[in-house]
């Protein structure tokens, strides 16, 4: 019997109706109905006052004696008070904006509270009540599941709906981890844990049932990953390049500056990738200005060596014109042409390049994702590089790998991923990290500030200017907003404009047209403008290396990932550097932001400090379509499970009889049934 077959109505009491209310909640079988875990627990095992410590949260039962008295505060606000006998100890119990249950609390009645004690006052502030006899015979004692739930869906009923599930279909519950594992770690069975994820009678069943029901939801998703992984390298042909190793290290020899260690490892990754006959599927990850563009013309170089175009996305048409300079002053030399292909371009010039690009002529080419979901049809594409794709999901990856005649696939990003986000969200890949900063790269000194100091901020960029250098000030809002208090960027431009003169000031936001921005950033780049009053524009890959000064307005109400990007803008150029923070924080986490930002300029630290503070889906997006959503598991505590899970996993997948074996049978099943790439899975 496969209960995910088996649809939610058959239960009593599921009619059409609830049918399509339980819907809502992504609840359509069985299966679905006994995987719906409640995300807390409400307490109403009973204390013992005389060991309950000040503060803590604790439920009592008692009898009622005197009248409630109720003090009203406006015409809304109130504090109601009742002295309760709990086994001979008088209490006060204080309910606040409750009259209403004034009427329901009589002299000798015996009722159950749960809140904060007060021990010095022998007080406690009511948050919850249970009045009724039924109502107390049906919680007392017990730890209560608290689900997410609509105002069609009850939680009373959806309790009792799950409870009758596991009754009549508990029974039918398989296991589907090998018993070699459930025994290295000591599991319960999957009918328990998933009974007792609902229904726990203490704090040490729910902890069994958790820790079994993490293991096994992070093991079956990086099975999914090395399973991925394990057909990607034995099925999918890729391109096997062969290219002259001794021209590749004249090429290196020939740059300007040395390769650092980490460069040097994640380069020979690549190559070894590029000669082997599996299509690469490889993720290069490294903190801003560590040197990721210079790899990449390394791989491109190599693979017009054998004979193959190369084609390089990026996520702006700022970015694909810089990137285009660059790349074309490394591979000119060598006889390579670098095309830039983007949306501004003339109908005219459009055909012409297109034309170019199928016939061959064209090396490398580089553009927005228009590159991929147009059709542009190479003449014979070796290898594609993705820049700041991380928030592609693994379906997008997937059909990113299948443009050309399976060509090799390079992923980079400059926004550092913690370990054990890498290796979920990018699990059916090779991750190669650069984790050095080239010699000579100075760091850039970070200053937080209150906002009464920006007339000393104003001087200081006014000095730097003379100087020769330039800067920028970044705002959170283009326009003034009656809603937010912060400073925005048309405001400061037009008194920047002012206060300026004569150094010239220019503005950048997301409401400009392309030609536009493009207008001033070329302004800015050949120093033209002097200070750039930007939004969260020039966040990603933006180069001026005359730029030395980064002012961030507002910044608490920026992530840490993104103060670390604006960051990375200056200190490009060799000189000394700074990033002044211009911040007065409302919030704990906004002074801690400040605090990281102060403290550290390494990039993967601050990612780690900023998966703490908030948690993998906001650190990678609300909409990240690469996080899986997972049940039970939670990435920022159980890194270490899912570690072990990828091992085990890895482990598994490996084994000569996978498929074939009992013990394993089940799993291959899984991964049969399961939708690798589809949404549901990404």
């Amino acid at each position: 019997m496969n209960l995910a077959d088996i649809p939610v109505d058959v239960l009593p009491g599921v009619g059409e109706q609830k049918k399509q209310d339980l819907s809502e909640l992504g609840i359509e079988s069985i299966a679905d109905l006994l995987e719906y875990y409640p995300y807390r627990y409400e307490d109403y095992r009973l204390t013992d006052l005389t060991e309950a410590s000040d503060g803590e949260k604790v439920t009592v039962q008692g009898r009622v004696y005197g009248q409630p008295s109720v003090r009203w505060y406006g015409k809304k606000k109130s504090r109601m008070t009742v002295k309760l006998d709990v086994n001979g100890i008088h209490i006060h119990v204080i309910w606040f904006n409750q009259a209403y249950l004034k009427d329901k609390l009589h002299a000798g009645n015996t009722i159950v509270i749960s809140g904060k004690w007060e021990r010095n006052r022998l007080q406690v502030t009511a948050d919850r009540t249970l009045i009724s006899e039924r109502e107390q015979e049906r919680h007392v004692g017990r730890l209560q599941p608290v689900y997410s739930v609509t105002s069609a869906v009850k939680m009373s009923w959806l309790r009792k709906l799950i409870y009758e599930a596991f009754v009549k279909y508990g029974g039918h519950i398989k296991e589907i981890l090998p018993q070699e594992l459930i025994q290295r770690y000591k599991l319960i069975s999957r009918a328990k844990a998933m009974y007792l994820l609902h229904f726990p009678k203490g704090k040490e069943d729910g902890r069994q049932a958790r820790r079994r029901m993490v293991y096994e939801e992070l093991f079956l998703y990086e099975l999914k990953m090395m399973w991925l992984k394990k057909v990607h390298r034995t099925e999918v042909k890729g391109v096997s390049h062969e290219f002259d190793m001794k021209q590749v290290k004249e090429f290196i020899s020939g740059l300007a500056f040395p390769l650092t260690g980490a460069q040097k490892r994640v380069t020979r990754e690549i190559l070894q990738d590029l000669r082997a006959p599996a299509q690469m599927n490889r993720l290069l990850q490294g903190d801003v200005g560590s040197g990721k563009t210079v790899v990449a013309a390394i791989a491109l170089y190599a693979n017009y060596l054998s004979g193959y175009q190369g084609a390089l996305m990026v996520p702006t048409e700022i970015l694909a014109d810089q990137h285009t300079a660059s790349l074309a002053e490394l591979l000119t030399p060598y006889g390579m042409k670098v095309v830039s292909l983007t949306g501004s371009m003339t109908a005219k010039e459009r055909r012409d390049l297109l034309g170019q690009i199928q016939m061959g002529l064209a090396d490398v080419v580089v553009g927005t994702h228009a590159l991929i979901q147009e059709p542009v049809t190479f003449r014979r594409l070796g290898l594609v590089i993705t820049d700041e794709q991380h928030r592609f999901g693994v379906k997008q990856r997937a059909l990113l790998r299948e443009k050309g005649e399976v060509p090799d696939v390079l992923f980079m990003t400059a926004t550092p991923i913690p370990r054990t986000l890498a290796i979920t969200v990018f699990g059916e890949m090779d991750v190669s990290t650069i984790d050095e900063m080239p010699a000579g790269r100075q760091p850039i000194d970070t200053y937080w500030v209150k906002k009464d100091m920006w007339p000393r901020i104003v001087q200081y960029i006014k000095k730097e200017c003379t100087k020769g250098h330039q800067a920028y000030v970044i705002c959170p809002l283009i326009e003034e907003s009656e809603k937010l208090d912060l400073q925005n960027a048309q405001e400061v431009f037009e008194q920047l404009a002012v206060e300026m003169s004569p150094i010239r000031v220019g503005l950048l936001h997301g409401r400009m047209s392309a030609t536009e921005k493009e207008e001033v950033m070329r302004l800015f780049a050949e120093n033209e403008v002097q200070v750039l009053i930007s939004t969260t524009v020039v966040e990603v890959g933006v180069n001026v290396p005359n730029a030395t000064v980064m002012v961030v307005y507002d910044a608490d109400r920026f992530g840490l990932a993104q103060l670390h990007q604006l960051r990375g803008r200056v200190g490009r150029g060799g000189g000394a550097s700074s990033c002044i923070l211009v911040a007065d924080p409302k919030s704990e986490a906004g002074v801690e932001r400040m605090r990281v930002m102060t403290e550290t300029t390494d990039g993967f630290e601050i990612s780690r400090r900023d998966l703490e503070l908030r948690g993998p889906g906001d650190f990678l997006g609300v909409k990240q379509s690469g996080l899986p959503d997972f049940k039970v598991a939670d990435l920022s505590e159980d890194f270490r499970v899912l570690e072990i899970a990828r091992s085990d996993a890895a482990e598994v997948v490996n084994q000569p009889n996978f498929q074939s074996n009992p013990e394993t049978q089940p799993l291959f099943e899984y991964l049969m049934k399961a939708e690798l790439g589809a949404t549901s899975f990404d």
